[in-house]
């Protein structure tokens, strides 16, 4: 499940960075699985199908997605949006006059 962004902190720990880099992998997965499962013939899953089974498909594929993430079995961009989210915020901490 993914947690909600706490927007209240004005220096995020490196382990919450972490977290949001995580999460937003998740979410690119997501994205990317959810073609694979529209195809999915459900008219003969266990579930039975149908409109509910197709309700809460999405929610599944999110759960497939954040498990593969938290496994390291992800598409391997968190490391990279964890980069560039710590280099941001190097920026935003350096005074105004020394910015790039």
């Amino acid at each position: 499940m993914l947690a909600p962004v706490n927007r209240n902190t004005s220096a995020p720990t490196p382990e919450r960075m972490r977290q949001v880099a995580q999460n937003f992998e998740s979410q690119v997965l997501a994205q990317l699985m959810q073609p694979a499962f529209d195809t999915v013939d459900t008219s003969k899953s266990s579930f039975g199908g149908g409109k509910a089974e197709e309700q809460w498909r999405p929610m599944m594929v999110e759960a497939f997605a954040a498990g593969a993430v938290r496994a390291g079995r992800g598409i391997g961009i968190q490391d990279m949006v964890l980069r560039h989210m710590i280099r941001m915020q190097d920026i935003a901490n350096q005074p105004q006059e020394t910015r790039p």
